[in-house]
């Protein structure tokens, strides 16, 4: 299966599905899923150090025997390890609990108050060292970016936000757009918390495909990059089944209006 790719600010491809590596209470699984995720084809790991499964993570990637230079590997740094000297030590941390020379992107994982100009700062060594191919932020709404762009001399390749239908809001979406920043979308499956959502599930009889794997695709039409999360085979491979059908425009539509700030991690406009 060909996953598509989409072009970073810096020219670096990215594919446009991965892997979400979130999951607390599951961390002996994770090297399977990565093992099961790679050998079906996808190339995108998308890891934390605050998911403390990095070392597991980065078993599964050697274990798996794909070339280096065919994965991209993400991780990033957690607030607590905010501040330049000790997002440096965090990102040491972080790859050698993979098990790699490189990242292919490190993002600062949420926009705390504190440290944020002198955490980006240490990303922007860290890229310029050639240690990360691209480097962004993860939860940053447009208040958060135009605070970095005052002091930044990178431009974010990627930010990272939760993204389904239920918390859609098109003006952050556009912002990142206009300002050349490539958006990815965490939680696209709302832990299936809107299986039963009668519009959803309209719609996804329409295509014959899952309630899932139309949330999948919706991000997708969106030109969203995209990190479903799951520990199963079967259902890693039911989320890659999404490059074989389109949403009409009026779905797309429809899908868009289902705003009711439904999310699974906390709201980045409280930071």
């Amino acid at each position: 299966m060909n996953i598509p790719f989409v072009t970073l600010n810096n020219g670096i491809q990215m594919p446009q599905l991965g892997l979400g590596l979130y999951a607390p209470k599951q961390q002996d699984e994770v090297k399977q899923s990565v093992l099961d995720a790679l050998d079906l084809g996808i190339r995108l790991i998308d890891s934390a150090a605050i998911y403390a499964n990095e070392k597991e993570v980065g078993q599964g990637i050697i274990e798996s025997g794909v070339t280096r230079t065919d994965l991209f590997v993400t991780s990033k740094v957690w607030m607590e390890d905010m501040g330049y000297d000790s997002t440096l030590r965090a990102f040491d941390k972080t790859l050698s609990d993979l098990g790699l020379e490189y990242l292919d992107l490190y993002l600062i994982h949420w926009p705390k108050d504190t440290a944020r100009k002198e955490t980006w700062k240490a990303l922007e060594t860290l890229y310029e060292q050639k240690l990360c191919r691209s480097i962004g932020v993860s939860n940053y709404y447009k208040k958060h970016l135009e605070e970095l762009f005052l002091h930044a001399n990178i431009c974010p390749a990627v930010n990272q936000f939760e993204l389904s239908p239920f918390c859609y809001m098109p003006d952050e979406f556009a912002f990142n757009q206009e300002n050349d920043i490539q958006v990815e979308g965490y939680a696209p499956l709302v832990r299936g918390w809107k299986k039963d959502d009668e519009v959803l599930n309209e719609i996804a009889a329409h295509y014959g495909k899952s309630t899932y794997q139309l949330l999948v695709r919706w991000n997708i039409e969106l030109g969203a990059v995209t990190i479903p999360k799951s520990v199963k085979r079967a259902r890693i491979q039911e989320n890659m089944e999404v490059f074989d059908f389109c949403i009409s425009p009026e779905d797309m539509q429809k899908l868009s209006l289902l705003y009711d700030n439904t999310r699974v991690a906390w709201d980045p406009r409280d930071f």
